[in-house]
């Protein structure tokens, strides 16, 4: 697959919606909605660049939204440009922002959140090997051309009408060529596929989804609400993990650094909370401990930052179609106090899992001198999780 890239048009502001700020702000079960969008694309490994057009009022909001969201590894592929006044001029300044390696483009509406990786792959997969393609579905319901007044004229052959969504895909050359016939003849389309037809370039159509509505009333989000929550399925996963305290390594926790006399011994930098974490993420997932994906044995791994483990950990978790629901951990330690360091912590955590810090709980407790947390030999960490997977919508 040669590299790829996606715009999102998210220049838009929501008048038909009757909100203050723009609907792709408002939340869907949990997130906001462009965040749902921008993590459908980050999952497919075939994205190497994400370019979010936001409305050039709320351009600081939207990279503090999306920062807050998105996990870190992510954000190297993510860029934020100014969208224009119309989406096909959103669209032109999201692709002038994408990197020259990339070769196709996709275009997404910001407001279709409950995308599909399939759709995704479906898409890249034709514009690959044909040129341009749009996701669609048939129509399936009976047309009906009528009057101002409300009078019927004639029912309309529905065989060969298809209703056309995002993504849209081409061949970056292509939707260029398209853009600059569009600029010498004052042409305006209402999507990228009737500027690649004026251009006469060739547009063939491939699978979408029913679910892949777009939001632009309120009752939409209420049915997109309805599809997030689907036909939900749970799976549950314990992580347990304990270092050794030695001296002369740094004691880190969570991702967050703390001051203390010893450290923990370790091949990586040892962060227990992060290691029983991912072993939880990989136990609800049947997908053996972090031993077997990261081992110790691997020069790669050595000294490496925990919390870009657990983001490969929860990267997988999302590739097969879960999410994380919440999780709860508990951090055995006598010394040193932890309290201070659990909120910073559970931020970090959440921010690799894509999740509001909300979901994550931490707590710290000690063995009352009992036990090797107990005498100070070492610290340890059990964390539960909850993924939660949406058949079909989500």
């Amino acid at each position: 697959m040669p590299p790829a890239g996606i715009v999102i048009p998210a220049g838009g502001s929501g008048s038909r919606f009757g909100h203050a700020q723009p609907k792709q702000f408002l939340e869907l079960a949990g997130l906001p909605i462009l965040v749902r969008t921008c993590q459908a694309f980050f999952a497919v490994e075939a994205v190497q660049a994400v370019v979010v057009a936001a409305p050039a009022d709320y351009l600081h909001h939207t990279a503090d939204l999306l920062h807050t969201h998105l996990p870190a590894r992510h954000l190297g592929k993510l860029h934020i440009t100014a969208g224009g006044t119309t989406r096909q001029d959103s669209v032109h300044a999201g692709l002038l922002r994408l990197p020259p390696a990339i070769e196709l483009v996709l275009v997404h509406d910001a407001a279709r959140p409950l995308v599909d990786p399939a759709t995704i792959l479906r898409c890249l997969e034709g514009a690959a090997r044909l040129g341009a393609v749009i996701a669609a579905v048939p129509v399936k319901d009976t047309l009906k051309r009528v009057e101002r007044d409300g009078t019927i004229m004639a029912t309309v052959d529905r065989s060969h009408l298809w209703q056309a969504q995002t993504p849209q895909a081409a061949r970056r050359h292509l939707l260029e060529q398209a853009f600059a016939a569009a600029q010498r003849t004052g042409f305006v389309g209402t999507d990228e596929a009737s500027l690649l037809e004026a251009a006469e370039i060739p547009v063939r159509v491939v699978a979408g989804s029913e679910c892949n509505g777009k939001i632009t009333h309120p009752e939409d989000l209420r049915v997109a609400a309805a599809l997030a929550a689907g036909e939900e399925s749970m799976k549950i996963g314990h992580g347990f993990d304990a270092h050794r305290l030695v001296s002369g390594r740094p004691l880190i926790l969570g991702g967050v650094s703390i001051e203390y006399e010893l450290g923990l011994e370790g091949h990586s930098d040892a962060d227990v909370v992060a290691h029983a974490l991912a072993d939880a993420l990989l136990g609800a997932l049947g997908a053996g401990d972090i031993g077997r994906h990261f081992p110790d044995s691997d020069p790669q791994y050595k000294g490496i930052d925990s919390l870009l483990l657990l983001g490969r950990v929860y990267e997988l978790a999302t590739q097969r179609g879960f999410r994380l629901g919440n999780a709860d951990i508990t951090i055995v330690c006598q010394r040193p106090r932890l309290a201070p360091h659990l909120a910073t912590m559970a931020g970090n955590l959440a921010r690799c899992c894509a999740s509001d810090p909300a979901a994550v709980n931490i707590k710290a407790t000690t063995t009352e001198n009992m036990g090797y947390t107990g005498r100070g030999e070492g610290i340890a960490a059990h964390a539960v999780v909850l993924l939660r997977s949406n058949h079909g919508c989500a």
